[in-house]
């Protein structure tokens, strides 16, 4: 652990900002105030102009391991991660074979305790993540998982979903679902409209994102689950939450950083970085997700990182590969966006908000919101205050920067964010109460 003195920064907690220092020892915040004296064997950080924050948590990660060590693993996803501001990821369970058996968390536990950030672990709702019989639940979570999911393919049983939602209830889980219709949406590569006409190639309807979404929602309102959309992309799939929640329906949902920022019209170079699931639709959805982040419809801005190796992602755009990286990505793609309306060369997303609105906003949606989802608020996402985990982030608003893929330490680089400029670094990240990131470079 790194006893560390951060000097002179604004210490956000929500909409609270205060200036002052924070003094971090063995792993703790142990006092928060207005020029502190440093102790001897304390090293110093120089925060000046910067906000200092929990670290970032990310709900949806896609490691790789085992199965896809060739696209990335365990340890470089937490550097990538711990670059980009995040202490903690969520670990999805798409991994061959899957994560759905208390052997299979344990043996990711014993490769994330050796990762710079905390790992943690979703489970598969169902076995092998096949949609026909439902994964060892109860077990996993007697071994600590908070969230299930098959990720990657929605659960296309009503009966069995029911039951899996029945089941979440005895210990408060949360059953996070890849809202699609796979009837609907086999076979498509691009958002349903007129791109997809242009082009000529097979799409996805945006209803096969919202009839899953209502559904679940029946579902979770019958049985007083706890249920999250993973990965948004429609403005109907808002409006079904917000009636959801109007029903007193226990559901949150998130939006990615790409969803928010691209929209079909960037597929037009059939750049195989562009392709994703769900499909980047159009620029009013774009919008419309914005006012949903804005409103506080959406709970969360998660990643949905997926790298993968270059060999499939160099393949003509309907043979390649869905998926993009986000974890280097996601805060300053975010807090461009929330500041200047839009990011250099896109097409202008929304009315930008002050920086103090924008950080504060941030700290929700990116921290303090996804660590309840995760059931991990009692370490991380937390006010900083004395006696909290020191899991930190230290970020310059003002800071530009230049995406390039090369110096990214993911192990894959699928970034549809290449060469685009964006406002708000990531200085330093403290993660377990060790200094990981120091002036944007990992140690």
């Amino acid at each position: 652990m790194s006893n560390l003195l951060i000097k002179g920064g604004t210490v956000v907690n929500g909409s609270d900002l205060v200036v002052a220092d924070v003094l971090i020892e063995d792993g703790q915040v142990i006092e928060l105030g207005p020029q502190l004296g440093q102790p001897g064997g304390c090293e110093s950080l120089d925060a000046t102009g910067c906000y200092v924050m929990s670290g970032l948590v990310d709900l949806h990660c896609h490691m790789r391991e085992p199965g896809f060590e060739e696209s990335e693993t365990i340890e470089t996803a937490a550097r990538a991660g711990a670059r980009g501001g995040y202490t903690c990821l969520v670990a999805m369970p798409n991994t061959v074979p899957a994560i759905d058996s208390p052997q299979m968390v344990e043996m990711i536990r014993q490769k994330a305790d050796r990762a710079v950030v905390d790992v943690q672990v979703a489970g598969a709702i169902t076995q092998g993540r096949k949609g026909e019989c439902l994964a060892e639940i109860y077990e996993m979570a007697k071994a600590g998982v908070r969230i299930f999911t098959d990720d990657g393919a929605g659960v296309q049983d009503s009966r069995l979903m029911l039951n899996a939602l029945r089941y979440s209830v005895v210990g408060d889980l949360v059953m996070a679902q890849h809202c699609e219709e796979a009837s609907l949406a086999t076979g498509g590569h691009i958002n349903d409209g007129v791109i997809s006409s242009q082009l000529g190639i097979s799409s996805i309807p945006r209803e096969a994102e919202e009839t899953m979404a209502y559904r679940d929602v029946l579902l979770a309102k019958k049985t007083g689950a706890r249920l999250h959309l993973l990965h948004v992309s429609t403005s109907n799939t808002l409006d079904i939450v917000r009636q959801a929640r109007a029903w007193g329906v226990k559901v949150t949902c998130e939006v990615t950083p790409h969803h928010l920022l691209l929209s079909e019209d960037d597929v037009v170079t059939l750049n195989p970085d562009m392709k994703v699931n769900p499909p980047l639709r159009t620029l009013d959805d774009c919008r419309k997700l914005a006012l949903g982040l804005l409103d506080g419809t959406i709970d969360a801005v998660a990643t949905d990182h997926a790298p993968h190796h270059i060999d499939n992602k160099t393949q003509p755009f309907e043979d390649c590969a869905f998926g993009m990286t986000g974890l280097e990505t996601a805060f300053g793609v975010i807090f461009t966006l929330l500041t200047r309306g839009t990011v250099s060369g896109k097409s202008k997303i929304l009315e930008p908000i002050n920086e103090r609105e924008a950080i504060g906003l941030v700290h929700t949606t990116m921290s303090m919101n996804p660590a309840k989802i995760a059931g991990v608020s009692n370490q991380q996402g937390g006010p900083l205050r004395c006696g909290a985990l020191a899991n930190v982030l230290v970020v310059d608003p003002r800071a530009s920067w230049v995406v390039d893929r090369t110096k990214l330490s993911s192990k894959s680089k699928n970034t549809p964010f290449d060469r685009l400029e964006l406002f708000g670094k990531v200085i330093h990240t403290i993660s377990k109460g060790r200094l990981v990131v120091k002036d944007g470079e990992l140690l």
